[in-house]
């Protein structure tokens, strides 16, 4: 049985050869709610959203932070359509939106601490009436629809991407999903699917290595389909053990590194593959 041609791989939300990409929409803080002690839901509003697209399943958007005075660098459209910063531009980040209501024009998105970063620290002080500005949404997940079973992994970087997963999953599929964090005062809601047990287990000792452990100790089936992200360094380790010990299908397998210990702005393009 075939699969669709971009299963797997991230999916473009753009159009080939069309205009260069809008300018970032400015946006401002409507509610902040803390989810747990290292994760904060802050929601934005403006009228930029008005024809925000509507995110894929685990698509990601470029939020632009604002200097120390609170504002947000402007760009032009250059000669080429590209943009420019004439101003510098400013500090820039990699999230996926939690979720996007397109007839309350709002956009909530999930902040995780890894650290002093700036993202961390500005979502640590955000509060309603902040500005910040938002780029996208790009990328995404196709779920293939012949998939009749999930094996889903993450740690707390990934859950915003795993319940817009969870979302997109077929009615009468059945799965697993491992989520690993840092201890009981981790856990978050996350949308209920009927075929797929949720397990939450407490990070001991690397990041990533509960979950490595348990995808080699209760892996995957062989039609089973794999979506796991977490720290760069375990989802190589995943990875490998997927292509190699268990010679999946390499469209069974999608792998994610959304940040990697030690680094502040970890690129949001890796896909364990080196």
């Amino acid at each position: 049985m075939s699969l669709p041609p971009d299963y797997g791989r991230p999916r473009s939300q753009g159009r080939p050869g069309g205009p260069r990409r809008r300018p970032p929409r400015h946006v401002e803080v409507i509610d902040v709610k803390p989810l747990t002690p290292r994760m904060v839901a802050v929601v934005f509003a403006g009228e930029s959203l008005a024809d925000f697209a509507e995110p894929a399943p685990t698509a990601h958007i470029k939020l632009f932070l604002p200097d120390a005075e609170g504002n947000v660098a402007r760009p032009v459209v250059g000669p080429d359509g590209r943009l420019e910063w004439p101003d510098g531009r400013p500090t820039m980040r990699t999230y996926t939106p939690r979720r996007f209501d397109a007839e309350a024009g709002t956009l909530e998105v999930w902040f995780v601490s890894h650290g002093d970063g700036p993202a961390a620290r500005w979502a640590a002080r955000a509060e309603p009436g902040g500005r910040a500005a938002i780029g996208g949404p790009g990328g995404g997940f196709s779920v293939d629809p012949t998939a009749a079973s999930w094996w889903i992994g993450g740690d707390e970087s990934a859950l915003p991407a795993i319940a817009t997963l969870l979302e997109a999953l077929p009615d009468d599929v059945t799965g697993q999903v491992h989520l690993e964090v840092e201890g009981p005062g981790a856990l978050v809601g996350l949308p209920a699917h009927a075929g797929v047990e949720v397990t939450w287990h407490h990070r001991v000792g690397e990041p990533g290595a509960a979950l490595v452990d348990t995808l080699r100790r209760d892996g995957p089936g062989d039609d089973t389909h794999v979506w796991i992200a977490c720290e760069a360094s375990a989802v190589r380790k995943a990875r490998s053990y997927l292509l190699g010990d268990r010679a999946l299908p390499r469209p069974q397998a999608t792998t994610r590194g959304y940040w990697r210990v030690g680094e502040a702005n970890h690129p949001d393009h890796d896909f364990g593959e080196d």
